[in-house]
Formats: structure tokens, C-alpha cells, sequence
């Protein structure tokens, strides 16, 4: 019993001891998003019917921090209402988002190894994807040199698909198997800058007809960039963005493509105690594409790992999930503007047109010089967000494509609706996180 007792206080000593260094704290985050789709992420036909449904993401926060060390891990549970049935022993849509562990080696140097999220500059090509209930995160490894307003990143990974004992093709869908990253930003004055090199091998692989792997190998897309610059000038601002890529896709072909933007941003504080603004943004983004009957060489831009969702209108129409991909390329001229009533509550609208930034054909006419119109349609979106307290918020939107033959073809819908449009409206309850509302850009 005296052993027991000496035990029992060794342990309480232990703990208190480690408290005084440690932390271990939890939090969490759930999302409710009910969507009625209409044309949403495709053009929908005459025959088809709109889709509604509510899903939702639920995430567990944990983590435990000790002086120079810091362990991480964020579990999530993503489904849609009645996806399950209501007795279940288990399902799928259990998984791990996040799972990392950071050390300290000095005061400007640290380690970060595991699964993460890689969410940089305006997200538009590394971001966590934060409007998709499942998110993004990259199993990585990253080391970061950060002094004042110096901040160096750079790291890679290496993805297999199993622990095989010989081996075996890659075959994970849409995943790199290589990657390396650096990344390096600063400020100066009224001037903030960042660049980016991002390397990126996927696997191809032949097959003969009875399903045999008869070569492998690994091709390089890089990507050189701009992400951020920006110049800030009273309530006013320019930013702009750019990225050139090069090297070889999947097919082998080779490719030369680039993504640019520029804006112009405004601020009008209508009452700034109150929270009363009116901003305004005016800009146009470039993404090349490869013309409809080239066939020898890639001209394509894809912005592989951004939160695509923020840019070219939030109907999901470009760059989504895979749409628009090697495709003929988009011209995006916007106008944004929101009005904050207070510090809780905004109303925001934006309008895009949209164009095809290189040449459409009718290929169903050989040596035809039919050329269609580059001009792909005009979408309005209406958002709204209000802040109920500091652990919940409310959002919804509404946007509308007015679309054209051009776009119908490249969609190859021959017979679209006249009307295609999408809302939505979503709980969201954050009571740690400082962004209360998800997926939409000014």
C-alpha cells in the first residue's frame, strides 16, 4: 500500500512537472452547408434536373506543445445528410487531415514533418482548400527560416502508395509522386513580395492488353512564380500575381504555359468605428490554354494545388475538381465590391466575364476553318456573410452563368438550360479561428 501511495504521488509530481512545459490544448470546428445545384461545376442539360443536399465537415484540433517541439493532429469527418445508414457499426468518411510534428532548432529555424496543409500567399496555388469539405493536406516535409518579415520555406516529398516489398506503380489518381518547394517572401515598405519554385513528378506508366506494366518512368511539371505582390498606397492597393510552367505533362508532351493577374483595390471607410466600408476591386486574370485541335504541344496552365474555388466565380465552373483542365485556357475580367454594414455583416457582388484565352474549332469538321467565338459567358455572384458571435457565423450565396454556344461546345453539352445557377447557405461554428467565413475573395 506505502509503495502504491509513493507511486501514485510520483506520478501527480510527474505531471505537474511536465504541465509547467507543456501544453496540450483542443479545439475543434463544424461546418453545415445545405447547396442547390443547378449548373453548378458543369453545364447542366434540358434533361437534367437540379441536385439539392446538405453536407457537412466535422474536425477535431489537438495539440501538444512543449518548448521547441509541437505535435499536431486533426481528425475530420465528412459526409452528406443520409449517406449513412442510421444503424452502422462504421463508414469511410472518418479520416486524418492533418497529422505533423514541429521542432524548434533555433530561434529562426524550425522542422515540420507529416501530413499538413501547405497554405501560402492567396491560395492560388498551394492552399488548404478550405471550401471543399475535405480539404487539402500534402504528406511533406518542410523546413522554415522566418526573421522580422523574412520568411524562407522549402522542403519536398516522396509518395508511394503502400509498403510493398518490390516495386509496384504508382497509381493514386491526380498525386504527385516527387515534389520539392521553395518558397521565399519579404516586405518592404509599402511593397510585399513573395516567389515560388515548385517541382512536381507524376508517374506515367505503359500496360500491355492483358493488364502487365511494361515501363514506368516519372515527368517534371515546374512552376516558377510571383505569388504575391503587392503595393499598398493609402485605401488604395495594386497586387498582382504570376506563374510561368514548363517541363513535361503526363503525356510527355512538352509545356509552356503561365498564369498572371492584376487588380486594382480600393477601400472607402464610409465609418471606420463602426466597421461601415465599402471596397472595391477591379482586375482581370490570365490563364493560357492550348488551342482545341493542337495536339503535339501543352499550352495549358493548371494551378495543380490552390484553392481554385476563390477564383473565376464561385459557380466551380474552372480549374474545379479538374474542369477546364488542358483546356483552351480562360480570360477572367472582374468587378468585386462589398459593403460591410458593421463588423459583423456584409453584403458582397461580383461580376465576371469570361473568355477563351486561345482559339476554339468545331473538330467534328475536318480542315474546316470554323473558329467559334472566344467568348465563354458572364456570371453574377451575391454573397453574404454575418458574424452571430465569436464561435458562430452564417454565409450564403448566390450566382448565376449566362453561358454561350463557345462554352456549350467546349462542355460538349449540346443541349444546355437556358437558366444555370447555384446557392447555398452554411453554418459554420469556429470559436478558435480567427476566419469566419470560408471561399469567398474580394
Amino acid at each position: 500500500m506505502k509503495k502504491l501511495l509513493i507511486l501514485g504521488w510520483g506520478i501527480l509530481f510527474f505531471l505537474s512537472y511536465q504541465s509547467l512545459y507543456a501544453q496540450f490544448k483542443i479545439d475543434g470546428q463544424i461546418l453545415q452547408r445545405s447547396e442547390f445545384r443547378n449548373g453548378f461545376g458543369r453545364l447542366i442539360s434540358e434533361d437534367q434536373k437540379p441536385f439539392a443536399f446538405i453536407g457537412h465537415r466535422a474536425r477535431l484540433q489537438a495539440a501538444y506543445e512543449m518548448e521547441n517541439f509541437t505535435f499536431y493532429m486533426s481528425i475530420q469527418d465528412v459526409r452528406v445528410w443520409g449517406n449513412t445508414p442510421q444503424v452502422k457499426a462504421s463508414d469511410n468518411f472518418l479520416s486524418v487531415h492533418e497529422a505533423w510534428a514541429m521542432a524548434k532548432i533555433s530561434d529562426t529555424w524550425k522542422v515540420k514533418l507529416g501530413r499538413q496543409e501547405l497554405n501560402y500567399d492567396n491560395f492560388r496555388f498551394l492552399g488548404n482548400l478550405d471550401w471543399a469539405l475535405q480539404g487539402r493536406a500534402h504528406d511533406f516535409a518542410l523546413a522554415m527560416h522566418e526573421k522580422d518579415n523574412m520568411k524562407f520555406h522549402f522542403g519536398g516529398a516522396y509518395n508511394q502508395a503502400s509498403q510493398a516489398l518490390v516495386d509496384q506503380p504508382f497509381l493514386i489518381p491526380n498525386q504527385y509522386k516527387i515534389a520539392q518547394m521553395a518558397r521565399y517572401e519579404n516586405k518592404w515598405g509599402k511593397v510585399q513580395f513573395s516567389a515560388l519554385f515548385w517541382n512536381d513528378g507524376r508517374e506515367w506508366q505503359n500496360f500491355d492488353t492483358n493488364g502487365a506494366l511494361l515501363e514506368k518512368g516519372i515527368r517534371y511539371r515546374s512552376t516558377l512564380g510571383v505569388p504575391t505582390f503587392k503595393y499598398n498606397s493609402g485605401n488604395s492597393q495594386v497586387s498582382a500575381f504570376y506563374y510561368h510552367q514548363f517541363g513535361k505533362d503526363i503525356a510527355g508532351r512538352n509545356l509552356n504555359a503561365y498564369n498572371f493577374s492584376i487588380a486594382y483595390n480600393h477601400t472607402f471607410p464610409i465609418n471606420a468605428e463602426e466597421g461601415k466600408v465599402w471596397t472595391v476591386s477591379v482586375g482581370t486574370e490570365h490563364i493560357s490554354g492550348t488551342a482545341n485541335n493542337e495536339t503535339e504541344k501543352n499550352n495549358s496552365y493548371n494551378p495543380l494545388y490552390g484553392t481554385n474555388h476563390l477564383f473565376n466565380g464561385y459557380m466551380d465552373l474552372f480549374f474545379v475538381g479538374g474542369t477546364h483542365e488542358d483546356n483552351v485556357g480562360l480570360e477572367d475580367y472582374f468587378v468585386r465590391s462589398r459593403y460591410a454594414f458593421n463588423k459583423k455583416f456584409f453584403l458582397q457582388g461580383d461580376i465576371h466575364a469570361f473568355f477563351a484565352q486561345n482559339k476554339i474549332f468545331r473538330l467534328e469538321e475536318p480542315g474546316s476553318s470554323n473558329q467559334l467565338d472566344a467568348y465563354f459567358g458572364t456570371q453574377l455572384d451575391f454573397s453574404l456573410g454575418y458574424i452571430v458571435n465569436d464561435a458562430f457565423s452564417i454565409q450564403s450565396g448566390y450566382s448565376q452563368f449566362f453561358s454561350t454556344d463557345s462554352f456549350a461546345y467546349i462542355q460538349n453539352n449540346n443541349n444546355p438550360k437556358g437558366t444555370q445557377n447555384w446557392a447555398y447557405l452554411m453554418l459554420i461554428f469556429r470559436p478558435t479561428m480567427k476566419n469566419k467565413f470560408i471561399g469567398i475573395l474580394l
